[in-house]
Parts: C-alpha cells; structure tokens; sequence
C-alpha cells in the first residue's frame, strides 16, 4: 500500500518554501489621529484654519494628477463595476502589454475607508467657527495602479483618494522568485503561479529565503516616486511618508510529484485518514458554490478524480491552513495569516520573517500530522503504560487512560481536533469538544478538564507551552491518539456494528464467524456439556 510517508519522501522531485501572496497596508504615521491632521493642515501647509475644504482640494488635485498620468502613458482609466473581478480585467490588460516594465492599467472604485469626516462647529458667544474631526467610514474613491515590475512581475497599488490617503500594496512572492533565477543564470520551468523544477534547488531555496522587508521597501519607494500621489514631494520629505503594515501573507510549502499520479495518491490517502479523525466538517470538496443548510441535496466527503480537484482546508482563528493539487503536479500546502495577533506578533513589516517562520512551522506541522496518521502502531508495553496507572520519574502518580472507557475515547477524539492547531489549545478550548463527545446528560466541567490535563501531560500525550496555559500535543501524544482512535473507529466500531447486525457482516468475516459457532458446538459436544435438566 502507497502511504503518505513513502510518497512524500520518494516521489518528490522539487521542494520549495516561499512566500506566495503579500496584501500590505500603507499608512503614513503623522496623519493618523485628527490632532495630527489639524498639525499637517496649519502648522505643516500654513492654513490658518484646518477646513476640510484643503483637503477636498488635494483630492481634487490628486485626481487631476492621476488623468495627467493616464494621459502621458497612453491609458485610459477604467471605472470597475460592483462585484466585477478586477484580477481577471487586469490579466486581459497585461497580455497586451509589451513593455518589461511600467502601468498598464488604471482602475477606480469606490469603496469603503476608514477616513476624516469634519463637523463644524461655532463658538459659544462668537462668529467664529471651529472644525472637529473624526475618523469615520465613508466611501471615497479608491484608484488602483496594476503594473509590472521587473524585480515582483505583476502588483498592484491602491491608494485613497480623501484624508488620511491609505494605500495597499499587493506582490507575489513566486512571481519574485521567477525574475531572480534567470538573473543567477539558473534554468527553471514554471507551474503557475510557482515553479515545477529547477536546475539548482538549493540555491532556488536561498533566493526565496532572502526575500523580506528590504525588497519590499525598495520595491513601494520606487513606485511612490513615479505615481502620481496626494502628497507632494515636500510633504514627504517633510516626514509624512508611508510606512508599511502586514494585512495579509501566505506562506508556502510546494512539493512537486513526479508523476500526477503521485498527487492524487497523496490526496485520496489523506482524506482516507481526516474523514474518521473528528474533522470531517474540515475537509471540503472545492464545487465552485457555497454550501449552507438551505442548500438541497446529500452532501458528503468524496475523492473525484476528474472535474473537481479535493483540497483540505484547517482554520485557527483568521489563520487559514489549506492543502491542494496545483497544476495536476504539485503538493501545495499554504498558511494564509490575516490576522498577526493570532500569534502575539505586531503587523509592522519588519515582522515579516517572524511570521514566515511561524508559516512554515504550521504547514511542516500539518504535514507530520499526516505522516504520523499512517505510522501510529504503538508496541504492547507503550499500550500497557498508558491503559494502567503509572508514576513518572520525579514520583508523580499518572492515573490510566483506559481504552473503551468513554471518557478516554472522548478525549482522545477531542485531541485529535487539535493536531494542527497553530497554536495548541487551552482547557477552555478542548472542554466543549469532550463534552459535545460524552453527550448532553453528562457533567463535564473545568475541574474535570484540569484532572484529565493533567493525566494527558503526566502520560506525555501532551505538553504545556512554557509558563502558560496553552497546550500542544507532543509526537509521541499524536501518535497515541491517532492509534487510539483509528482503532476504536476502524476496528471496534466495525466489529460491533457487525456483531449486532449478521446481515450486514462481509461475507469473510460472516463465513468465519460460521466457522467459529460450528467449533464451539463441536467442543462442548465432545465435553458431553449438555444443558442440565
């Protein structure tokens, strides 16, 4: 039998980490709050009154300056319709753009910012009026810049037309790599949006690992100088320049099969191991609709091997964990982080590393979680240490964790919710899915959550995360619960079921059982065992 560890480990021909898709805020920090406003407004320009009537004139200046830019390159401005992909206009855009570099679209929407909004106020006892002002959402336009970089291929920028002018900043990190190889003088062939073999991995691997703030910065400040902007040159050199946050970044893992045929091993094996481990409402078919309650019909997890390609998807929090066959070549595992302060990092861009690194951990994560799906066998003595009671090395009593026993099963299916957690889990996260598991007429608290946490670590199923009071399983927990599990589901279950229904039994296991029944009769026949009178 193909298992998930032999495929990974023999028929992976290219193996490469990299960040993929980068959504960056750009903000300018002395324009934030309104006393910051009203300081650029009369201090900064020399206004004697901050009226939002100069900053409705910058706008106005910026779109002025935005048609002068259309113009001079030759480009229309496109005003995108509600709910249109903007992607797909831009991609017919760029096939016909035959320069290495520059603008090839210019788009306008109007969309929602959070921006200054003025109240006028007057004076008590005076002609004499005074603004306020607030940040508040409000539509404005928003103009996107979709060009093509020699060093990141294509982007975008978006910037804000009103007061505090936001902008974003879209790159592709592959799309980077694939301009650095030929500069390195490295043969390589692409995969979409990533690449399917190259003629010297290993220094693919150190291109995509020096990829960070630097390339970035200099990347927004070489566009900033040729774009058209709402501040001018002296506001910026005057210190209101922009600074950039992290909204969004993918980071990921693409492993390259040799065959197809690999990868849809790969996927059908991994299915066959999530389905029955507690994540069955994890693990989605991609049919290009959503799926709800109201929606009619059956709905199960399916591997279909032709129109619909299966893909795995995890979530922890506003992080995204998903899994699929890219290119009917290639393994791709991505981390999709939205939210920084899921993991106690700040969004400034320096952070950049720290959070690659927290991406690549959850995706080689996932992936042993998987390997040890199929590699679970524990031997008679590890069996017997966790079934009966033991004491640690420094004397602690670690009571058992009895096989059957529906509190212990309950657990252990819980556990196996939390393998790929990026995070681990805490008694107030674990607690609701072992009582959900025992059933509404069981009590199942706090104090019952803390005695079996404790038993799980003094067992070395699980183990605590320095001083706090989060929790992750330890390789050798995520094997006891594997097994554990994968036993009661796949044997027990099976058996019992069969055992209470003989029409259902398979036939082998029905014959044997036939045979067994006849053997029993035979033996006590030849013990003269009959019934007493």
């Amino acid at each position: 039998m193909v298992t998930i560890k032999d495929l990974l480990e023999k028929h992976v021909t290219l193996e490469v980490e990299s960040l993929d898709r980068l959504y960056l805020n750009g903000y300018l920090p002395k324009l934030q709050t309104p006393g910051q406003l009203v300081t650029f407004l009369m201090e900064h320009r020399g206004h004697p009154i901050p009226s939002p009537a100069l900053l409705g004139q910058m706008t106005t200046a910026f779109r002025s300056g935005v048609e002068a830019f259309a113009a001079h390159q030759g480009l229309q401005i496109v005003r995108f319709a509600r709910g249109q992909r903007k992607d797909d206009l831009a991609a017919e855009h760029r096939g016909r753009f035959s320069a290495s570099e520059g603008v090839y679209l210019i788009g306008v929407a109007q969309e929602k910012c959070n921006a200054f909004k003025a109240t006028k106020r007057r004076e008590p006892g005076s002609s004499r009026v005074r603004f306020e002002y607030a940040r508040q959402p409000v539509c404005v336009n928003q103009y996107y810049f979709y060009l093509l970089d020699e060093e990141f291929g294509p982007a975008f920028i978006k910037i804000g037309s009103y007061a505090p002018f936001p902008i974003k900043v879209c790159l592709n990190g592959h799309e980077w790599l694939k301009r650095q190889l030929p500069k390195e003088g490295i043969a390589f062939e692409e995969l979409d949006n990533g690449i399917r073999c190259c003629d010297d991995p290993k220094r693919l691997q150190a291109l995509s690992n020096r990829l960070g703030p630097s390339q970035i910065v200099a990347f927004l400040q070489k566009w900033l100088a040729r774009l058209p902007l709402p501040l001018t040159p002296a506001d910026r050199a005057a210190g209101y320049d922009y600074r950039l946050s992290i909204w969004q970044v993918e980071i990921s893992l693409t492993q390259v099969f040799e065959r197809p045929l690999r990868g849809r091993q790969f996927f059908e094996e991994v299915i066959r191991e999530n389905v029955d481990l507690g994540r069955p409402d994890r693990l989605q078919l991609v049919f290009g609709r959503r799926v709800t309650k109201a929606t009619p019909g059956r709905f199960r997890t399916r591997v279909i091997q032709t129109g619909v390609h299966p893909s795995l998807h995890v979530e922890y929090k506003s992080c995204h964990l998903k899994q699929y066959f890219k290119a009917q070549r290639a393994l791709r595992t991505e981390t999709t982080i939205n939210n920084t302060g899921d993991f106690r990092v700040g969004k400034d861009l320096a952070n950049l590393w720290t959070l690659r690194d927290i991406g690549r951990a959850i995706n080689r994560r996932l992936l042993e979680v998987e390997r040890v799906s199929q590699h679970c066998t524990l031997s008679p003595d590890t069996v017997e240490q966790i079934t009966h009671p033991t004491v640690t090395p420094d004397g602690q009593r670690a009571p058992s964790l009895r096989f059957g026993a529906r509190r212990t099963m309950a657990l252990f299916w819980a556990l196996t919710l939390m393998c790929h957690l990026a995070r681990g889990f805490t008694n107030g996260s674990l607690r609701p899915h072992v009582a959900a598991l025992l059933g509404p007429d069981a009590a199942y608290g706090p104090s019952q959550m803390t005695y079996d946490l404790r038993r799980l670590i003094r067992k070395s199923i699980i183990q605590r995360q320095g001083r706090s009071h989060r929790y992750t399983l330890t390789p050798y927990g995520q094997k006891v619960v594997l097994f554990f599990t994968k036993l009661d589901a796949r044997v027990f279950r099976p058996a019992f079921a069969a055992l209470g229904e003989p029409d259902g039994i398979p036939r082998p296991l029905a014959h044997a059982f036939r045979q067994l029944d006849k053997a029993v009769d035979a033996l006590i026949n030849d013990a003269r065992l009959g019934l007493a009178a």
